[in-house]
């Protein structure tokens, strides 16, 4: 194993993460999302416009592209980045954490049923993974992240930091945009649980999603007992459900 290979740190990583070049979200053709979207009710205007999304981005980059940068993953980021990388550490970031606070109404919820989706917002600890993306690749690899998360303005780009095995870093992370109407922090827990036990939208159920997170995280041997605990007390809402 030598010092440019990605997985130097996490030999147990490699294989469990997908290669940019197999992702659904390297090349997001934009126009297809739109006319899904158009099918399923939404209005025109229902996501931020790339020209805005572009701007906002390029000003990001002009600020901070003098370096390498590492990318802090929490959710479908750490087994789907989509994004080429030169080194994968574990991570933990302190002062915020996983939560199921951003409402959805069309995705993997709707407008009788909203279900949520999964951001982390502030307070507890959260551990993921961190990307190191190369400074000779950060416009196309920032353009490809920033496409995919800033769709709506429901995240901020944070520079957070982060402990890791080879020691203190500072992580990009798209964290919960408390100034958004569909950031919801404080839902009691037995209520997100009971929401995505019953939610379904055009992307699929809602309980899918939490699944996909909960086996995402187990298998790439990260600890969330808040995940954990929403996963079981969920699929018991829909065991009690189907028996009914």
């Amino acid at each position: 194993m030598n010092s440019h290979d990605p997985f130097r740190h996490h030999p147990e990583l490699r294989g469990k993460i997908k290669p940019a070049a197999a992702s659904f979200f390297r090349d997001l053709d934009m126009s297809a999302i739109d006319a899904h979207a158009a099918q399923s009710g939404f209005p025109s205007d229902w996501r931020t416009p790339c020209e805005v999304r572009d701007a906002d981005w390029r000003q990001w980059l002009n600020e901070n592209s003098s370096r390498d940068l590492w990318v802090f993953a929490y959710g479908s980021l750490m087994w789907d980045p989509a994004i080429e990388f030169d080194e994968v550490r574990q991570a933990c970031c302190a002062g915020y954490q996983r939560s199921f606070c951003m409402w959805d109404d069309g995705g993997r919820g709707s407008k009788e049923t909203p279900g949520l989706m999964l951001a982390i917002d502030e307070g507890g600890i959260c551990k993921g993974l961190a990307f190191c993306i190369p400074q000779e690749k950060l416009e196309h690899e920032t353009y490809v992240l920033f496409r995919r998360e800033m769709l709506l303005p429901v995240y901020r780009p944070v520079l957070l930091d982060l402990d890791t095995v080879a020691g203190p870093i500072k992580g990009l992370a798209f964290v919960a945009n408390r100034d958004h109407e569909d950031i919801k922090p404080g839902i009691p827990f037995d209520e997100q649980a009971s929401m995505i036990a019953h939610a379904s939208g055009f992307l699929g159920d809602n309980f899918d999603y939490l699944l996909n997170v909960y086996q995402g995280l187990e298998v790439l041997g990260v600890e969330d007992p808040y995940v954990s605990e929403l996963y079981a007390a969920t699929v018991a809402l829909r065991e009690t459900s189907a028996s009914a």
